[in-house]
């Protein structure tokens, strides 16, 4: 069976509060564990007020902390964010904390707009930094120099996973050049998928991480015991993504009374992008989930699923993961 795990996009309900997210998360990350998903990563977003992992490191510390196998991270930092040393300090902490447990993801887009960005006192033109930044981030890890001015403590010789994503040819291209795994944003950002896995693949250089190209895709897989439920809750996504495009980004909320009633709330062309945004996506039942992911497997050949699930009732969140689980243990 192919390598599941779960990005977790740290919903903020309507009706509830990110005191509520933080209780989920844990919730989440031990069925998680429970059930054999690999990985478990939160990814940075600044001013957004339905999702709650801007503080990304503090909460891979919570969830690691609670759970004993399953490896947490970030999918990922966004790197113009912050300063190489910065992050190489709080990754090698958690690798310390919790050895061989911590995945760093390294994201080249601010993951705000600009007014967080400045709010951040960080400058879209940092992205143009980022291979460079990249490359410092990755020698804190390794043995200390003779003369070498700055370290991270604790860093050298701390286990971490490191990954580049990308949503384009340009992280792809990063990835391979470096010889590091490679995770694509197929969950929201699907247009260049292909190109950028072949990409990838054709110009990937081993290195002392790793031997052989190691490809991980995001996808949105809402499952529930029917086809209808489960389209019904994935109105909750489609809404929130809607919202988010049309400049009025909220709180993650309540699914329509069905996937029909989208039609009637927004424009068609809102509705066009909403579906091209999320054309990576498995709903429905565990047959027809089942059979979505074998299709896409079949003709992505990832090495590993990153499953997302942006669902407003916590407890219909749980059961998509357990039946997601059973869909791909059949495939």
């Amino acid at each position: 069976m192919i390598p599941l795990s779960i990005l977790d996009l740290a919903p903020v309900a309507e009706g509830s509060a990110p005191a509520d997210t933080f209780a989920h998360m844990l919730d989440l990350a031990r069925l998680g564990e429970a059930l054999g998903y690999r990985r478990y990563w939160l990814a940075e977003h600044h001013n957004m007020p339905g999702i709650a992992s801007a503080a990304t490191a503090v909460l891979i510390a919570h969830v690691a902390a609670a759970t004993r196998t399953i490896r947490v991270g970030a999918g990922g930092v966004m790197l113009p964010n912050h300063a190489p040393l910065q992050v190489a300090e709080q990754f090698g902490t958690l690798g310390t904390l919790h050895p061989g447990r911590i995945d760093l993801g390294l994201g080249r887009a601010p993951g705000t707009d600009q007014a967080a960005t400045r709010a951040l006192r960080r400058y879209y033109a940092a992205a143009d930094e980022f291979p460079a930044d990249v490359v410092e981030l990755l020698s804190y890890f390794e043995p200390v120099q003779p003369g070498q001015a700055v370290q991270a403590v604790p860093g050298p010789g701390v286990e971490l996973e490191v990954w580049i994503l990308g949503s384009s040819l340009f992280g792809a291209q990063l990835a391979a050049r470096l010889g590091l795994p490679y995770a694509f944003a197929s969950h929201f950002a699907p247009a260049l998928l292909e190109p950028a896995v072949a990409a990838y693949r054709a110009g990937f250089r081993p290195s002392s991480r790793l031997a052989q190209p190691r490809v991980m895709l995001a996808v949105n897989a809402v499952v529930a015991d029917t086809d209808a439920d489960a389209a019904r809750l994935f109105t909750t996504q489609q809404q929130a993504f809607a919202n988010l495009r049309s400049g009025r980004p909220g709180l993650v909320p309540p699914p329509l009374a069905s996937a029909e009633a989208l039609r009637y709330r927004y424009a068609p062309q809102v509705l066009a992008g909403v579906d091209e945004a999320l054309a990576c996506a498995a709903v429905g039942s565990v047959g027809t989930v089942r059979a979505r992911l074998a299709e896409f497997v079949a003709r992505h050949r990832p090495d590993e699923l990153i499953l997302t699930a942006n669902i407003h009732d916590p407890g219909a969140r749980l059961r998509s993961f357990e039946l997601a689980m059973a869909a791909a243990g059949g495939m």
